[in-house]
């Protein structure tokens, strides 16, 4: 059903469990595809024995070039990005494709709900503690508890796990390689999506995984996303998130309108060249 994508750099253990948690609890079957970062831990030997889709770069190319690199092997109509530090939940899958068929076009963006267990006051996240690595991970209490966890659908689809159809992912260049090693290339690549007509960028409440929080991003010299959105997009990424994602309010609809002409929302635009031009 789905060509799964999962960039990973050094995260072993987090990888076994989350290629673990597709084949587990997944409801249909998918082809999975690593883009092994360096893999001087023995993730390219493991991604070999277990005789998985991959490609390989010696040294960390980050999130976008990995990304990218994988989606050429995507043997299936719908790509699906997932991060190496996921566990899917049970159903994950079949949520998504139950919204799937409420849908009359293959221009969108649709994403699971994220578990996590830090509160970082993001409206778009379950927030229960499960633990925070591979190894004080409590695998059966978050199943246990599984059906007490539900969220309405919600706007603003940005992040992994992200699910767009395979012809758009190319027809819009995939992720943007200038954004390398990742900061700000999901908001980048909702953005391109939007510009390609794309309205639909929805929440599925009750397509679930847990996610460990930040293995990889923690670790790599960031780029200044923000900045980049900014000068590639003219408007600031909190603007877009805000005003045209409408990120974290209930969905009442599948399809977004064009952002509001208020005042407030002019005065955001004004801010965001200001920035742009001064900076």
């Amino acid at each position: 059903m789905f060509s799964i994508l999962i960039p990973t750099w050094n995260n072993l253990d987090l990888l076994k469990l989350c290629v673990r948690s597709i084949r587990k609890n997944s409801h249909l079957s998918h082809q999975i595809i690593i883009h092994v970062n360096d893999g001087s831990d023995g993730t390219l030997d493991w991604v070999k024995s277990e005789q998985l889709a991959h490609t390989y770069s010696p040294q960390n190319v980050g999130i976008c070039l990995a990304v990218n690199e994988a989606a050429m092997l995507a043997q299936n109509d719908y790509i699906l990005y997932l991060n190496d530090d996921m566990y899917c939940c049970p159903g994950w899958d079949s949520a998504l494709v139950e919204k799937l068929r409420t849908l009359d076009t293959d221009l969108f963006m649709l994403s699971g709900t994220m578990i996590e267990p830090k509160d970082t006051h993001n409206p778009c996240v379950i927030v229960s503690n499960y633990g925070s690595d591979v190894a004080n991970f409590d695998e059966q209490r978050l199943l246990k508890d599984l059906p007490g966890h539900h969220m309405q659908d919600w706007y603003g689809a940005t992040w992994p796990p992200t699910l767009v159809h395979k012809r758009w992912w190319f027809k819009v260049g995939g992720y943007s390689s200038e954004l390398s090693p990742g900061m700000s290339s999901d908001n980048d690549f909702s953005m391109k999506l939007w510009h390609a007509g794309c309205r639909i960028f929805l929440g599925v409440g009750s397509s679930l995984v847990y996610h460990f929080q930040c293995k990889s991003t923690g670790k790599v010299v960031k780029n200044n996303g923000t900045r980049q959105f900014l000068h590639k997009w003219g408007i600031r990424q909190s603007v877009f998130d805000h005003y045209y994602l409408r990120r974290g309010q209930i969905a009442s609809g599948l399809t977004l309108a064009e952002p509001e002409d208020t005042r407030e929302f002019r005065w955001q635009v004004l801010r965001s060249d200001l920035k742009r031009r001064l900076s």
